[in-house]
């Protein structure tokens, strides 16, 4: 029989009538097997207990038995507890009522403000990136006050980049002084497998008032399941593309992509993944593309993403750092030697890079910035030399005019927590370096 309204016919055909629920059978560490319904791979399920409703995802199959995953505590789950299919996957809300808030890896609000108003509007929080040639280019600067990343790695509204570096560098400071200083119209912040002590530390002292009132934070802390904290890069993502398709441009920061991928590592080795790299599983390496790629341009609004990357024991080579960079547009890198000089923000110049430069800035500027690292370069070459007075002035007139420019440049490096430099003014300090 054909139905005369062909949308309501569809939904009649897709319909069970009978609704099959599951039971659970046994929970080994991070996974739970349950035997039952029908369900596809990123469906949401409520595993039914004394404490209350547990929601879980459905992370594969193994021998006709569902796996899932808990995105909270395991408490409370027994052999034969009931599995109920909610029929729809994971999805975060969104919208201008999010602005100022703090909410955890399944859209909840964890900031004592209140809950969040009904009627907001939700987004799933897995999609596909957009379609390349729906990608504008990208040829409009972005300003983020830090004279450093202005000057001589310039972004565009649309760009993405890595920040990589060892611990305690200064990421989390840097990333503050951007979503304090940028002209971007709306931050969303993605605190991935944080300390739980650092994140009021970095709403309060690195973001501050002015910073959260443009901005959207999503937290999912290190004692969160590893399925929670993969979720919660997702979710920031999500909003960031809400944000984008009303047209306007967006700061989306992630820190950090490490601990997203260490995180997705749980979750494939409990699946039964084989573990390959450094014991990292393939599913980290196919996962990352899909979480990098839906930053960028849109047909409405851009969404500039700045993801950082924390390298073990400073190697750049490592998997997760080596197929990030591989990804993005350009990549600041943290300098701890810079850093015990008391030189903040501690940017490598010599290692870092912004791909999309020479398509943002005029001919003049890209070669004074190249200029000024040509000549950073040959002293950081001759610094054993020009430190222990071997060398003799008049030698060599390149050395003698990198030693004559190098404390500018390292002054021009220079910034406290608290400025925030025009993109005109930084242009202006850096021809000074060479006047």
């Amino acid at each position: 029989m054909t139905f005369p309204f062909p949308k309501y016919d569809e939904i009649l055909e897709n319909t069970d009538p009978i609704r099959v629920n599951g039971r659970v059978t046994q929970v080994v560490g991070l996974l739970i097997e349950a035997t039952g319904p029908q369900i596809p791979v990123g469906e949401v399920c409520h595993i039914t207990t004394g404490l209350g409703p547990i929601p879980c995802e459905v992370v594969g199959f193994r021998r006709g038995a569902i796996l899932l995953m808990p995105l909270v505590s395991t408490a409370g789950i027994r052999q034969g507890s009931e599995v109920v299919p909610l029929g729809m996957p994971l999805s975060a809300p969104a919208g201008e009522a999010l602005l100022g808030r703090l909410i955890d890896g399944m859209g909840v609000p964890i900031d004592e403000k209140g809950e969040l108003p009904p009627d907001l509007p939700r987004v799933p929080i897995s999609r596909e990136p957009p379609n390349p040639f729906s990608r504008r280019r990208i040829f409009t600067p972005l300003e983020t006050g830090i004279r450093v990343i202005d000057a001589l790695f310039t972004i565009g509204r649309g760009q993405r980049l890595g920040i990589f570096s060892g611990s305690g560098v200064g990421k989390s400071t840097l990333m503050g002084m951007v979503c304090r200083s940028s002209k971007a119209d709306v931050n969303v912040i993605g605190l991935i497998g944080e300390r739980g002590r650092e994140v009021r530390e970095f709403v309060e002292k690195d973001l501050g008032p002015e910073g959260l009132r443009r901005s959207v934070v999503v937290v999912a802390t290190s004692d969160k399941p590893a399925l929670v904290r993969v979720k919660a890069a997702f979710t920031a993502t999500a909003i960031a593309e809400y944000f984008r398709d009303q047209g306007k441009d967006v700061m989306l920061m992630m820190d950090s992509v490490t601990r997203f991928a260490l995180s997705q590592r749980e979750i494939g080795l409990a699946v039964g993944e084989p573990p390959t790299t450094r014991g990292y599983t393939p599913s980290v390496f196919s996962l990352l593309p899909k979480l990098l790629e839906r930053a960028g341009t849109s047909k409405q609004g851009s969404i500039t993403g700045i993801y950082t990357v924390l390298v073990e024991g400073g190697d750049m080579d490592e998997p997760v750092a080596d197929a990030v960079r591989g990804i993005l547009d350009g990549h600041l890198v943290l300098s701890r030697e810079l850093a015990h000089q008391n030189i903040y923000p501690s940017v490598d110049i010599l290692g870092s890079i912004s791909r999309l430069m020479p398509d943002l800035v005029t001919k003049r500027h890209f070669e004074i910035s190249g200029r000024i690292r040509d000549l950073f370069s040959l002293y950081q070459q001759n610094s054993d030399l020009i430190n222990i007075g071997a060398y003799k002035a008049g030698t060599n007139a390149k050395i003698d005019e990198s030693i004559l420019r190098h404390p500018r440049i390292e002054a021009f490096i220079k910034q406290g927590i608290d400025q925030a430099f025009p993109f005109e003014e930084s242009l202006k300090a850096l021809e000074g370096i060479l006047a």
